[in-house]
């Protein structure tokens, strides 16, 4: 038989309500410590369940908002390359209207070199514009895919375009420019002098007006003839003159002149008529009957090649003294000019060639090299410049170079003008659509934290414990622990007077 204590009612009733308010007490505390009045679902299933429920989709959203922020990140990597590809496109532009304001081909072939090395630093910065292996500006496999909510039906889908090769028709549609390739020639310095006096029959010398038939060589009706001085004489074209009595010796010396490449002066002080020919070549005099093998030789000169740079240039046939010889290139943009003086050698020429952009000019036995990156023009406005064989050269010395620039001609620059204005309008455009793009998903962003907010909130609202009412209720308790205690006191101090009968 068990043993039975028995409390008095009073006692009893005590001890019950200091065990109720324990256990109140106990869950006040609870409440103050995890700050939750709901714990589990035992407290109250529907406000756990229901808080459960928000915090999750609450958890859901946060993990799409990161995603939001590395898409964020994204398209403000793509939208600073874009800037940047913007801003040199415009440079390529400034560029090209460079060239458009000068007519010099070599300056314009410098420009259109620039031009291609903008394109290539457009193309490294379209490959650099990406964000943790994405890049919009890298075309395929590069699109990007912003999801909004927790079941995916919510998203944005932004297009990469192609900036990383400046050719591509669906990108920029701006080609590489075609780079001058030049090419070279060269032209013989050649020549001799031959000098034949001139007397009347005293022995006396005589003048430019002065008649050819009072000259002891010569006599009516014989024919003067400049040949040249092959192995089988062949008369010059325009070189025959037939002594008159009213032929001078200045006609002698401008029928000479009419051979290209040969040139005649008459010193009226010395009687001296000088002939200076590019190629050999003889004064020939004889009569209509003769044949040519009879005309007897008057002078001959025997040309030869420059030997030295110190020659004057006036002793060649293709130089005379006041020539203008001229340098220009394809656009018929003229470099610059050198007018022949008695002491200009050909050393003179030398460097006057060689000293523009892109010409190079040197002389090396008897022949002077030109190399030109561009097309290039030596003229004179001497028609005897560069005869050869006593032909006449009608365009001077001319290189015409392997490949001529992008930006050699006006009609190509303004075409290059033209595609680059449309690659502008086309980056402003994809520049204002990843604009749009960055406001959505920044705005996505915004909504999508304050939705967690409200989430977070309302699962709160559900679920926290008001710390100042459960405060309260915990010192409420504590002093109804404290009647409680004093009141079981008074009880038991009721049942111990029984000791006093003993």
């Amino acid at each position: 038989m068990a043993d039975n204590i028995t409390l008095s009612a009073a006692v009893r009733q005590n001890l019950l309500t200091l065990q109720s308010t324990a256990d109140l007490m106990s869950g006040v505390q609870n409440k103050l410590a995890t700050g939750l009045k709901v714990n589990s679902a035992l407290d109250n299933p529907n406000s756990f369940f229901t808080a459960s429920g928000l915090n999750s989709r609450a958890g859901d959203l946060n993990n799409l908002l990161e995603d939001m922020g590395q898409s964020l990140q994204t398209l403000k990597a793509s939208d600073e390359g874009i800037t940047t590809i913007t801003d040199l496109v415009e440079t390529a532009k400034a560029k090209a209207n460079q060239a458009l304001q000068t007519g010099s081909q070599y300056e314009r072939a410098q420009y259109a070199k620039q031009y291609n090395d903008l394109l290539e630093q457009i193309e490294d910065v379209a490959k650099d514009s990406g964000y943790k292996g994405k890049n919009l500006l890298a075309g395929d496999g590069n699109d990007l895919t912003t999801i909004f909510n927790e079941d995916a039906t919510s998203k944005l889908k932004v297009n990469a375009v192609d900036y990383t090769d400046t050719s591509l028709s669906t990108g920029l549609n701006l080609n590489d420019l075609d780079l001058t390739k030049g090419s070279a020639t060269g032209f013989a310095i050649e020549g001799g002098t031959a000098t034949y006096t001139i007397t009347d029959a005293n022995g006396d010398t005589l003048t430019s007006s002065s008649k050819l038939a009072s000259g002891t060589a010569f006599a009516l009706t014989e024919i003067i003839k400049l040949y040249d001085a092959t192995a089988t004489p062949g008369a010059v074209t325009g070189s025959s003159l037939t002594i008159t009595s009213t032929t001078t010796v200045q006609d002698l010396v401008n029928e000479i002149n009419e051979a290209p490449g040969v040139r005649a002066t008459f010193n009226e002080s010395t009687g001296e008529l000088n002939i200076v020919s590019n190629a050999d070549a003889t004064l020939r005099l004889g009569t209509a009957a003769a044949t040519a093998a009879a005309f007897a030789a008057i002078a001959t000169v025997a040309a030869t090649a420059a030997t030295a740079t110190t020659q004057k240039l006036t002793s060649f046939g293709s130089y005379d003294l006041g020539d203008t010889l001229t340098l220009t290139d394809g656009n018929n943009y003229e470099l610059g000019s050198l007018e022949i003086e008695a002491d200009t050698t050909i050393a003179d020429l030398v460097n006057f060639i060689d000293d523009f952009n892109g010409v190079d000019a040197s002389f090396k036995n008897g022949k002077i090299a030109l190399e030109s990156d561009t097309d290039l023009s030596l003229t004179s406005d001497n028609v005897n410049f560069n005869a050869v064989d006593f032909v006449q050269d009608s365009n001077g010395v001319t290189i015409d170079a392997l490949q001529d620039s992008g930006f050699s001609t006006d009609g190509k620059i303004n075409r290059v003008i033209d595609r680059l204005t449309t690659a502008l309008n086309n980056l402003r455009s994809q520049a204002s659509d990843f604009g749009t793009n960055l406001s959505i998903v920044e705005i996505r962003e915004d909504f999508t934290n304050n939705l967690i907010n409200t989430l977070e909130e309302g699962a709160g609202l559900l679920t926290l414990a008001d710390t100042n009412e459960e405060g309260a209720n915990l010192l409420a308790l504590q002093t109804r622990q404290q009647l409680a205690s004093t009141s079981l006191s008074f009880a038991s101090q009721a049942d111990q007077t029984v000791l006093s009968l003993f």
